[in-house]
């Protein structure tokens, strides 16, 4: 007969293993939670709000979110926060349309796009690090300088340089807009394509020396630097992706719209930071992730929608969506991985 050691995982029971897997997951299951409430009542005040309609469109208007916080969440689990995302969102969402005018091909016009979101990314990246005490500050500068160039760009020879328009690719509209299918299912492919960079970031995060490497870096610079990992690198690399991603959100928001504006990505400054906070990643590091964003973005627009059928306009909605940030950090500050860090 062998002995089970006491305080062990056996001797636990399922009850204590239930207890511990809560506080391990506690914002999961708030998140999780938080949704069904809102859902549930959103069912029972609101006509219509259950309908495939509205569906369709919250999981559309999600996937725009959860894509532009990506990065953010990334970031975040550094222990920062990119300022610079809807200005990049801004810049892409003129300058494809710009590019494609000047006789560019649409493919080629969002692959360079993407690729000068991933460079803004990268410097952003490269200087947050040297300035980290003034990284806030540092990403807001470098979205300001990024929006100038686009908007300056995008003047020549034109009156306006806070718009642009060209035909859109209907391969493109189809990929964003409301209607779009994928394989003939009433489904947005923006939807699909979330899904499917959800899955491979988690995973990624999970089982790569990079994931694991921005959890360390986040959690103790100290331990990250005894494991070798290259902070600036991943500094730099984090940064890079929230660029790229920015940018590929001001691209499939063009498909939805039809129409290049500048101020596009303005509702997504703090927007992205309320879905990463909701979701309960860390904004001290080392503690959450990617699918607690997507958590927290559907949180978000489900909560949108929800006000929006009550008929509040956008002070109401911000009033609201405050009200519901200040308790969620104050649970997810109970939480032993963040309380520790405090």
């Amino acid at each position: 007969m062998v002995a089970i050691p006491t305080g062990s995982t056996a001797s636990k029971g399922t009850g204590g293993m239930l207890a511990d897997n809560f506080r391990e997951n506690r914002s999961i299951f708030v998140g999780i939670s938080l949704l069904i409430l809102l859902v549930v009542f959103g069912a029972l005040t609101v006509s219509g709000f259950l309908s495939v309609q509205n569906a369709r469109s919250i999981l559309l208007l999600a996937a725009f979110l959860g894509l532009a916080a990506l990065g953010q969440t990334l970031v975040a689990l550094l222990g920062g926060l990119d300022l610079s995302i809807p200005f990049v969102i801004g810049s892409a969402n003129i300058l494809l349309p710009k590019l494609m005018n000047n006789g560019l091909p649409p493919s080629l016009a969002i692959i360079l796009i993407v690729l000068l979101g991933i460079a803004a990314g990268c410097a952003n990246g490269l200087l947050s690090f040297r300035l980290q005490g003034q990284a806030l500050i540092m990403s807001l500068g470098v979205g300001f300088a990024v929006q100038g160039a686009a908007e300056i760009y995008t003047s020549l020879n034109s009156a306006f340089g806070g718009t642009s328009f060209a035909p859109v690719p209907k391969w493109l509209t189809n990929l964003a807009a409301f209607n779009g299918k994928t394989f003939g299912l009433p489904i947005p492919p923006v939807v699909v394509i979330w899904l499917v960079l959800t899955v491979t970031l988690i995973w990624v995060m999970r089982n790569t020396w990079f994931g694991r490497g921005v959890y360390a870096l986040g959690g103790s610079r100290i331990a990250a630097a005894r494991l070798r990992i290259s902070e600036l690198r991943t500094w730099v690399t984090v940064h890079g992706i929230s660029g790229g991603m920015a940018a590929l959100t001001g691209v499939l928001l063009l498909g939805f719209s039809g129409g290049g504006f500048v101020g596009v990505g303005d509702p997504y400054l703090f927007s992205t930071v309320a879905a990463v906070v909701i979701g309960g990643t860390s904004l001290l590091g080392g503690s959450g992730g990617y699918g607690a964003t997507v958590l927290g973005a559907l949180v978000l627009t489900v909560l949108t929608s929800l006000l929006v059928g009550f008929g509040l306009g956008y002070a109401g909605q911000q009033a609201v969506i405050g009200l519901i940030i200040v308790p969620m950090v104050a649970i997810y500050a109970r939480i032993p991985q963040i309380r520790n860090q405090i």
